[in-house]
């Protein structure tokens, strides 16, 4: 197997990993409201951004995968970054520890991102 395919199958299991954590995150968000602004709470978070939250995180994954804007795609994956970074520092200083979801989150998506960046740049598909 070439490197470049190598790469590019590296690319998409990462990339479909982040889509699968945020819309998990985002689903809960919708769907378990009141326990996630419990969360927010212990986190000293304020409620009101869950819904907002989930509906950026939905339209971050639609970004990721369209790829027809690139300013909009490399915004989604700052604020995934940033969501996961902001959630890793959290859980740490409530003392959940820092190994969670988050921080593997955190992880991926700069995989997902950089190798993103070498796979189409080498198949010429920037946009």
């Amino acid at each position: 197997m070439k490197q470049t395919s190598i790469k590019t199958l590296l690319y998409w299991i990462a990339t479909i990993l982040v889509c699968v954590i945020f819309l998990y995150s985002a689903q809960m968000y919708f769907f378990n409201t009141s326990m996630v602004e419990g969360f927010f709470k212990g986190l000293n978070y304020p409620t009101y951004l869950v819904i907002p939250l989930a509906i950026a995180k939905i339209l971050g994954v639609v970004m990721i995968l369209w790829r027809k804007n690139k300013w909009l795609t490399e915004w989604a994956y700052a604020g995934f970054f940033f969501d996961a970074l902001l959630a890793t520092v959290a859980h740490y200083n409530a003392g959940h520890g820092l190994f969670g979801m988050s921080f593997y989150a955190v992880i991926i998506v700069l995989i997902s991102y950089f190798l993103g960046l070498s796979v189409r740049q080498k198949n010429k598909l920037i946009v």
